[in-house]
């Protein structure tokens, strides 16, 4: 049985097989944890925290894909792939990817429509894939 995953590789498919780099996973969380701890603060912008949530969120959802052994080649992907990649529903990856779009609007169009819920909605589900990125086993290097 081929895996959501092997459906999404190959010529003109956004994903990869490329085996799982402790270095660059510790480098995602990190940078994630950071983001995500600021994104709470209260004192910076709407716009800030925004920003700032969803770029931690992505990359912790990327750093999940890589646990797998997969790259992305776009961004909306790895929230696509939450229920595979970290069991989570769609209570999850819908925010995440609502915010994919609405960020998109915003980089490309100049319009970044956002208010405190959406903001708290993101930072609740950044949250969520946290905790389940945490859960996962560390990646062994190469012998």
């Amino acid at each position: 049985m081929t895996s959501a995953f092997e459906n999404l590789c190959g010529p003109n498919k956004p994903l990869k097989a490329e085996p799982p780099d402790a270095k660059e996973f510790a480098g995602l969380l990190r940078s994630a944890q950071r983001r995500l701890q600021d994104a709470k603060k209260k004192g910076l912008s709407l716009e800030s925290r925004f920003d700032l949530a969803y770029n931690a969120a992505h990359a912790m959802c990327l750093a999940a894909l890589r646990w797998h052994g997969y790259r992305s080649a776009n961004r909306d992907i790895v929230f696509q792939l939450l229920p595979h990649t970290l069991a989570l529903g769609p209570e999850v990856w819908r925010v995440l990817a609502k915010c994919h779009d609405i960020r998109n609007i915003g980089e490309y169009e100049g319009d970044l429509d956002i208010d405190e819920r959406i903001v708290a909605d993101l930072i609740t589900a950044c949250k969520k894939v946290a905790s389940k990125v945490n859960e996962m086993s560390p990646i062994s290097e190469p012998d």
